[in-house]
């Protein structure tokens, strides 16, 4: 069973979020069938080769917009990397540019396997809320901004049980 064991608050400076976007019609239970065609094509590499941002973590995303009161017509989940916010876009990505901000933070300690870190977006929500966090950012379209942040290490080494920690995060509203 997975387990929120972090919650903070972090600062972000103006990136640009360089990806590609997929919607509900491409899931296939979820979107893992996407990432594997990222690491067989190349597509990390190619974005890695443009740079990072010291001031953050670099990590992989799977970035996700929509206005929650129209789930189903307006869901993105994108994935990607956050890259300074004056990056060239590749051609064959997309980008969205984000302007710097707070989001807030939960780590959430599980199996990859059988996928128990991943359903944990309610549980986030309400730590967030609990934690002072619950005013979360909104675009002109109504859409919210919520990612997973695959650190390495923390992801990618299990500890002596298996687990690993994924990053659930969300962009605050700063009022």
């Amino acid at each position: 069973m997975a387990e929120i064991i972090k919650v903070y608050k972090e600062h972000l400076p103006s990136l640009r979020f360089i990806g590609k976007c997929y919607t509900n019609a491409d899931r296939a239970g979820g979107f893992g069938h996407k990432w594997m065609e990222w690491f067989q094509n190349g597509w990390f590499e190619k974005l890695e080769k443009l740079g990072k941002d010291l001031n953050i973590e670099n990590s992989f995303l799977g970035f996700m917009r929509c206005d929650i009161s129209n789930f189903d017509n307006t869901f993105e989940y994108w994935i990607g990397m956050f890259l300074p916010s004056d990056t060239s876009v590749p051609d064959g990505y997309d980008f969205i540019d984000l302007d710097e901000g707070s989001i807030g933070v939960c780590w959430i300690k599980g199996k990859e396997e059988d996928g128990s870190i991943y359903g944990m977006h309610d549980a986030c929500m309400v730590k967030f809320q609990e934690n002072n966090m619950g005013n979360f950012k909104r675009d002109n379209e109504n859409r919210n901004y919520f990612f997973e942040r695959y650190n390495c290490p923390r992801f990618s080494q299990r500890d002596e049980e298996g687990n690993a920690v994924l990053d659930y995060c969300v962009y605050l509203s700063e009022q």
